[in-house]
């Protein structure tokens, strides 16, 4: 195994969205609350009228698309004695689906018992059947979650201050993109919330570019353009090794060498476009694991991840 860690040298009114607790339960030493996302109709909306639907479950996972009605789910340290950094994990499906326990909650619960407060997103996956501008409505979706997050920070226990967010495979992709693309974000409501403290980013689609990307998720991001000067400058504008600058949040990445869904070169550019900026950045590249493994892998690259985030 080959580890990396190398580091380097980092309101507009805010309309506040009410906090709907639809349950809560208490499972060992993790609290566990469904959150409302929106207040009201979704900008940009067509419809939204799925929170999700199976698509096929496997032991230990649950597959979820056709999300048009997004949600997030906090899961929340039992007690601390003081405020918690805070982890937005956008699970993985190549912007069709959602690996909602393996990327989603398994992990979102290992967070929380650790005491670091976890929300897990429900995205919506992009479509002109349910939204204006399907390309804009998963990273809509995350930014209102970082937004949201800010807003109750303080009645959750949770340091505004290190609000971060971490994407596996397509997730990654989205994640990488909040943390890139802040400075424009796609509600003008959202203009001084939305930057991550921090990114994770597991096997990410970072890359929307021929040599590197996951096709399925390009061609489900980005849709059918025709028209060829389009078609540039969105595979630009979602390439996110290209969006790096300065101001990008810390990172710390994770691949394997061997993973023939998505290619690890979109980890290795993403990391020299980070060094390149003097961006801090922790990697591990693993020899083997393919694509998919979640926290499943003989090593235990999780416990790590817990490290860094504390030290942020």
């Amino acid at each position: 195994m080959r580890r990396f860690f190398i580091c380097t040298p980092t309101t507009s009114k805010w309309v506040f969205l009410s906090f709907f607790l639809f349950t809560s339960n208490t499972f060992a030493d993790v609290i566990v609350k469904p959150m409302g996302l929106y207040e009201g109709k979704i900008p940009g909306s067509i419809k939204s009228d799925n929170p999700g639907t199976i698509f096929r479950e496997s032991p230990g996972d649950k597959f979820i698309t056709a999300v048009s009605s997004p949600s997030l789910t906090a899961y929340l340290p039992e007690s601390m004695e003081s405020l918690a950094p805070a982890v937005i994990i956008c699970p993985g499906g190549g912007y069709f689906g959602l690996s909602s326990i393996k990327e989603g909650e398994e992990v979102a619960r290992r967070f929380a018992s650790n005491g670091i407060a976890a929300f897990v997103l429900f995205y919506r996956m992009p479509s002109a059947e349910t939204m204006d501008i399907p390309n804009e409505g998963p990273l809509q979706d995350l930014q209102q979650a970082i937004s949201t997050v800010h807003a109750l920070a303080k009645s959750m226990s949770v340091d505004p201050n290190k609000i971060g967010v971490m994407g596996f495979s397509a997730g990654g992709h989205l994640a990488a993109t909040s943390a890139t693309l802040f400075s424009s974000p796609v509600l003008d409501t959202h203009k001084q919330t939305v930057r991550p403290a921090f990114q994770i980013l597991i096997y990410p689609v970072i890359s929307m570019n021929d040599a590197l990307t996951h096709e399925g998720s390009r061609n489900l991001l980005l849709g059918n353009i025709s028209d060829s000067e389009t078609r540039t400058e969105l595979i630009t504008h979602f390439s996110n090794e290209k969006n790096v600058t300065l101001t990008t949040p810390p990172a710390y990445l994770v691949h394997a060498t061997d993973d023939e869904v998505v290619v690890v070169e979109n980890t290795l550019q993403y990391f020299d476009a980070l060094r390149a900026n003097k961006v801090s950045v922790q990697m591990l590249i693993v020899p083997d694991g393919g694509h998919g493994f979640g926290m499943r892998h003989r090593v235990d690259w999780f416990s790590d991840v817990l490290d860094w985030v504390k030290h942020q």
